[in-house]
């Protein structure tokens, strides 16, 4: 490998970018851009005069892309859920090694194809399970393994989505119905599958799972309620899921307050008042959220058995204020508490004064998922060139498959009645 590694980017939307890609851009020295691929013409040129990328190296898909001699030591594949492993596949044949977005798949079997076929390739598949390297998190995994609360015997965690993120993302948005791309619990929330698992050091050997849409669907909506926001209805002004209010009024993320980014980037590459109104207008985003093609739940509780006998509850939510998460770990000489909104962690030995880590203190990057998302590119991109394996915080595919088998058993579980399901069947 030489001394500056070379990413093929497939897929420039929002993680692709306005994430990853500005990751690479930090770090000139250790990593370039050399080939892109989108469907979007409009992106590709964007990025292209950004990153110098010339025209030959511009494509229309990322199946055109892999579809040419190898052009980069690295792809970073950041399309959508069910094109994923499709394209990766012929990537590592290619000789890739890969950046791929989560999920893997909501196939069981194109995960277990991703991993025979990455080691008969000999390449490295780093799954962007992000808040791994998130400063919180990597701090709350050295208090764990210092033993000062002992050995984990449950876990209480949540993943707050908040209102306006399950609306956008998951009533309106790409991730809506699970039928094109993955359940809920899967696309959300495999991140914190994997995250209990690497804190804990732990096995999960079945689960259990209720949840359901309860309040996104067409037997909820009030009276007078038209079908796009902007169609004369006749609630709005009580509704907190208006799309005007949401995108063009928040007070955080609204772009008439001069916000630009997520999520009113995806409604319009270039976010005005202008042709963010025109996007509400006339685009999904605009649509009731009571009149949409959604079918995937905005709640859910999952139960883990590990095979030590200690449990896991982890719940998802789309019915909060904001979107962070917050876990409880209980052990047999102490007790542990991550709070991503205040980014505290409590530690409270039995018997003795609670300490509490001010993380402001410790880090001063949280953009991207809490500091996560550059982070996670640095350390990939510094194991290539280092010559290494997988260590520490960056997973192995082997690894990361983990968490895709509890949520699918998750996911399994719900629509059966809450059954508990077994993991070693997904395992075989």
């Amino acid at each position: 490998m030489s001394n500056k590694i070379t990413i093929a980017m497939a897929g420039l939307g929002s993680r692709g970018k306005d994430t990853y890609a500005q990751a690479v851009k930090k770090f000139p020295e250790k990593m370039e851009i050399v080939a892109i691929a989108d469907i979007d013409p409009a992106k590709v040129k964007e990025v292209a005069e950004e990153f110098h990328i010339p025209q030959e190296r511009c494509f229309t898909s990322a199946e055109e892309l892999i579809a040419q001699d190898k052009l980069a030591d690295v792809m970073f594949i950041t399309t959508q859920d069910q094109q994923h492993v499709r394209q990766a596949i012929p990537a590592l044949r290619k000789g890739y090694h890969l950046l791929l977005e989560k999920p893997i798949s909501p196939d069981l079997d194109e995960c277990r194809e991703l991993v025979k076929v990455a080691k008969e390739c000999n390449r490295q598949v780093i799954v962007c399970h992000v808040l791994r390297y998130t400063p919180i998190y990597s701090k709350v995994k050295e208090v764990i393994d210092s033993g000062v609360a002992g050995d984990i015997v449950s876990v209480m965690s949540i993943e707050n989505v908040g209102y306006w993120h399950q609306a956008h993302s998951f009533v309106r948005g790409n991730w809506r119905n699970s039928n094109t791309t993955s359940p809920m619990i899967l696309q959300k929330c495999c991140h914190d599958m994997d995250l209990l698992l690497w804190l804990t050091g732990k096995t999960c050997e079945s689960v259990s799972s209720f949840g359901d849409t309860y309040l996104f669907k067409e037997e909820c909506a009030p009276e007078g309620a038209a079908h796009r926001c902007m169609d004369g209805c006749k609630v709005k002004d009580n509704c907190p899921y208006d799309a005007e209010k949401i995108y063009l009024k928040h007070p955080k993320i609204g772009v008439e307050n001069g916000y630009t980014e997520w999520p009113v980037n995806v409604l319009t590459l270039h976010p005005t008042v202008e042709s963010v109104t025109e996007a509400i207008k006339t685009g999904p985003y605009g649509r009731c959220v009571y009149y949409c093609d959604n079918n995937v739940v905005d709640h859910q509780v999952v139960n883990l058995k590990m095979t030590d006998g200690s449990t896991i509850s982890h719940t998802m939510c789309g019915f909060t204020g904001t979107g962070s998460r917050y876990a409880k770990f209980m052990g047999t000489k102490g007790e542990i508490i991550a709070d991503m909104t205040a980014n505290t962690i409590q530690i409270t030995p039995f018997g003795k004064e609670t300490e509490t880590i001010d993380v402001n203190k410790i880090a001063t990057d949280f953009s991207g998922h809490g500091g996560g998302d550059v982070r996670m590119v640095e350390e990939f991109i510094d194991m290539l060139l280092e010559g290494k394996g997988p260590s520490g915080r960056t997973t192995t595919v082997e690894q990361s498959v983990e968490s895709h088998y509890c949520a699918l058993a998750a996911e399994e579980s719900r629509l059966s009645g809450g059954k508990v399901v077994e993991l070693n069947k997904y395992r075989k």
